[in-house]
């Protein structure tokens, strides 16, 4: 392993951790990351002692605030999670639906913001998450607005499928895309999620291009997502003014008006 950088060996010891593996055991560390146990040793020690990682009573180690600190200057991580939540949750608040907020990351969507709720649709999804684009809202309006050699290397490669309803011919998908792109909705159903319903669409940055994706996944009742497409476009509407304020731009089309967001009319079939 003499080929491998010092600093490639600690990103090796930050990536054994993740969403299904929260707290590993030095072991645990030294096997995910390919490292030596005398190895692993020495820089999740370095590591404890800088703040990036918190031991545990029970001698696990987990990621620590040290790392949770510097991704608050993450513009496209907490900062942008700071912007937009209050109208996320206005969003979550008037729906009862579950709420998420996501940005392109690669060939996947990362969850920089995930409110979740007891009434609606049950779904697994937290704060740095990472999802398919093609079986997921955000994931799909973020693929629409990719750069077209990217949306060829994403559906180049074997998409998984989820649930029965799972879309994975890369000809659909593109029919799909360019929908999202004209209609500026996404509607999935059931295709991560079976009974969910995920709406979406984009959030624009000051300068007009797409810098996340919101989506309410709710309980798929059969009856189609009525007016949840203009309620959550209205919400990007405001989270893009909120980006333009704090970027100290000029608004660079419509937006919509500062009027509260109201529960919806309809009331949402949850399960």
């Amino acid at each position: 392993m003499s080929h491998r950088t010092a600093a490639s060996r600690v990103l090796d010891v930050l990536g054994a951790f993740g969403p299904d593996h929260r707290a590993l055991s030095l072991s645990e560390i030294g096997r995910r990351a390919g490292l030596s146990l005398s190895t692993t040793h020495r820089l999740v020690g370095e590591l404890s002692a800088w703040g990036g990682l918190e031991r545990g009573e029970d001698g696990r180690f987990s990621i620590g605030l040290r790392l949770l600190e510097l991704s608050a200057l993450a513009p496209r991580g907490l900062g942008l999670r700071e912007i937009a939540f209050p109208h996320l949750d206005d969003l979550h608040r008037a729906t009862s639906g579950n709420v998420h907020l996501g940005v392109l990351d690669g060939h996947e969507v990362v969850y920089v913001e995930a409110l979740r709720s007891r009434r609606s649709a049950p779904v697994s999804s937290r704060v740095g998450d990472r999802w398919p684009l093609h079986a997921t809202g955000t994931g799909t309006v973020l693929l629409a607005h990719a750069d077209p050699a990217d949306v060829d290397e994403v559906l180049a490669r074997p998409l998984g499928r989820y649930t029965t309803r799972t879309q994975v011919d890369p000809c659909l998908l593109r029919v799909r895309l360019a929908q999202v792109r004209r209609d500026g909705v996404a509607i999935l159903r059931g295709e991560l999620t079976d009974g969910a319903l995920a709406v979406a669409v984009p959030v624009h940055d000051r300068h007009g291009g797409v810098a996340a994706a919101l989506s309410l996944v709710v309980h798929d009742d059969g009856s189609g997502p009525g007016e949840l497409p203009a309620l959550l476009t209205a919400v990007a509407a405001r989270i893009r003014r909120a980006l333009e304020a704090a970027g100290h731009g000029r608004p660079t089309g419509p937006v919509v008006g500062n009027t509260p967001v109201r529960p919806v009319e309809r009331p949402l079939r949850v399960g």
